[in-house]
């Protein structure tokens, strides 16, 4: 049975950008129950073009993370069109005009969810893919007291130069779209998605993945069958919330704010959780390389890489099920 989807209204939060965001909300599930001591919580964030549903893949029961066992709370990112999104907002800030949301301020806002609704002081694990693995980071920095550990995978926790190129790729692809309009589309900009999907699908996986043609194991005949796939899945998206999450994943820095100035250094050294870092050997996104250098600098982390093809995508569940394996030995060591 489905998990209900409840909603957190936060009413108007001032974000890091010194915007409004108006009658904010976060969208969020949870499974299992909260123990009497409440120390079973484990927080689960969105990745970009995730929700609460797709995150149901990374758990499960017999799993390491399972509801019989953990007190799961899945909290969907702001843009996702779930939580407050430039498609679903107020007026005043729908479409184009919605304001710049930080890593720092979903996490913020998450903070409320927890200590607010469901009354939750200490987070027993924070973990999740891609974005959701840079929330991670962002939790065990801005709130070390509550976090006794971490586990982001493919992920890291300052988006960096090469990651905002890809970005900015991808979004020159949707908005060079005539139908575009600045954001102030009266029809979806199809061929701008589809140009989105399109150029993705060439970061999302290794070119040994395609020069070994793994496609075939997605159920794919050839480059072409995938790339059409991936064309379809964007336009199920709207082209202002998939902007704004980028935005938010371009600006992602765990000491981008008052507490710690942009001392990036600073701000990986006062994270006191126990920490996995677990990259993919070719991922284009989130190299090992990045998480080597996060690795020198936290009190309590390990490094391990795993060797796969597969790139980024090597996460998303059904992939990769030895990827399903080494991932659970890790969450089980930490839980």
């Amino acid at each position: 049975m489905p998990a209900e989807l409840q909603h957190f209204r936060l009413g108007d939060v001032e974000l890091l950008s010194g915007q409004v965001l108006p009658d904010a909300m976060l969208a969020y599930t949870t499974y299992g129950e909260l123990s009497p001591d409440r120390d079973n919580v484990v927080l689960l964030p969105t990745f970009y073009t995730g929700s609460h549903i797709r995150n149901e893949g990374f758990f499960g029961s017999g799993r390491a993370i399972d509801p019989a066992r953990h007190f799961i709370v899945s909290v969907n990112l702001f843009g996702n069109g779930w939580s407050s999104s430039p498609s679903n907002a107020d007026p005043s800030v729908k479409g184009p005009r919605f304001p710049e949301v930080s890593l720092y301020d979903n996490v913020k806002y998450q903070r409320r969810l927890l200590t607010e609704k469901l009354r939750v002081e200490r987070i027993r694990l924070v973990a999740g893919w891609s974005m959701a693995g840079c929330q991670a980071y962002h939790w065990a920095a801005q709130y070390p007291e509550m976090v006794d550990a971490i586990l982001p995978f493919c992920a890291s926790a300052r988006t960096s130069s090469h990651n905002f190129v890809f970005l900015e790729g991808v979004k020159a692809a949707l908005t060079a779209d005539q139908t575009w309009a600045g954001g102030h589309y009266t029809s979806s900009p199809e061929a701008g998605l589809k140009a989105f999907g399109r150029v993705y699908a060439g970061w999302a996986f290794s070119q040994t993945f395609y020069r070994e043609e793994l496609y075939r194991n997605l159920g794919f005949d050839s480059v072409e069958a995938l790339l059409q796939d991936w064309e379809q899945d964007h336009l199920n998206w709207d082209a202002n919330d998939l902007l704004a999450k980028l935005r938010t994943w371009q600006t992602a820095d765990i000491s981008a704010n008052p507490a710690y100035g942009g001392d990036f250094e600073r701000a990986l050294g006062s994270i006191t959780a126990r920490a996995i870092l677990i990259p993919c050997s070719t991922d284009l996104y989130f190299p090992p390389e990045d998480n080597a250098i996060e690795a020198r600098h936290l009190p309590n982390a390990e490094l391990r890489t795993y060797d796969s093809p597969w790139g980024h995508c090597v996460a998303s569940p059904g992939n990769d099920l030895e990827f399903t394996r080494f991932l659970d030995k890790a969450l089980s060591e930490l839980l």
